[in-house]
């Protein structure tokens, strides 16, 4: 699994206009493919009466597949400028659709690049972006006579706490990425002369929002 990739936490719509054409930039994150698919069917019965509703998603952070539809533009002047955006961001797991209304006015093949392109960067700029990281849930059972050492040293290593329950014992739930998990178990068992329990419990990805940590399995 890869250890980190940015990805849209929510989707954001904005709107740009280019010699009375209307662009609508609708950015969703997406997981599988079948859910790109059923964003862009949806927005294709939501903007039925468009003249195009041209696409690009990115899905797979470990074998990224990519896609992209002109939709009736010409060849290349909307579905990949619209990927460029995307790979320029690093950006994974996401669907762009920008619905097009003709103004009546044609806009050549450059200002057709320019304006998907443009209309993309703004729906994004209306997302939540953030950055997935791979981490390990370890448990750690200990007894009140060392958790004072263990919270010095999480604290100091700003390792993520994701709970914590206090009642005859002390237990500990604690995000480490995957290389620094040995080195968290040894100095775990260094402090607490090897009395803590040490348990890892699973693999997820994660992301800090808004000083909260959430989880995504």
């Amino acid at each position: 699994m890869k250890a980190s990739y940015k990805t849209i936490y929510e989707g954001g719509i904005a709107e740009i206009s280019m010699k009375k054409s209307r662009f609508i930039a609708t950015v969703c994150p997406a997981e599988t493919e079948e859910q790109a698919l059923d964003v862009i069917e949806n927005l294709k019965k939501k903007y039925w009466d468009a003249s195009h509703n041209c696409s690009a998603y990115l899905i797979h952070p470990d074998n990224p597949l990519m896609r992209c539809s002109d939709d009736g533009e010409p060849s290349k002047t909307a579905g990949w400028p619209m990927l460029d955006v995307l790979l320029a961001e690093n950006l994974m797991n996401l669907v762009v659709v920008v619905t097009r209304y003709f103004g009546g006015t044609l806009l050549g093949t450059g200002g057709l690049v320019k304006a998907y392109q443009s209309a993309v960067k703004e729906g994004l700029s209306q997302s939540i972006i953030i950055n997935k990281e791979l981490g390990i849930n370890l448990q750690i059972v200990t007894d009140y006579n060392f958790i004072g050492k263990i919270q010095y040293f999480i604290g100091q290593e700003a390792f993520p706490i994701l709970s914590s329950e206090y009642t005859d014992i002390v237990t500990l739930n604690v995000l480490a990425s995957p290389d620094k998990k040995q080195n968290f178990i040894n100095k775990i068992t260094e402090l607490t002369n090897g009395c803590a329990g040490i348990n890892e419990i699973e693999q997820v990805y994660f992301a800090q929002l808004d000083n909260d940590i959430h989880l995504f399995r």
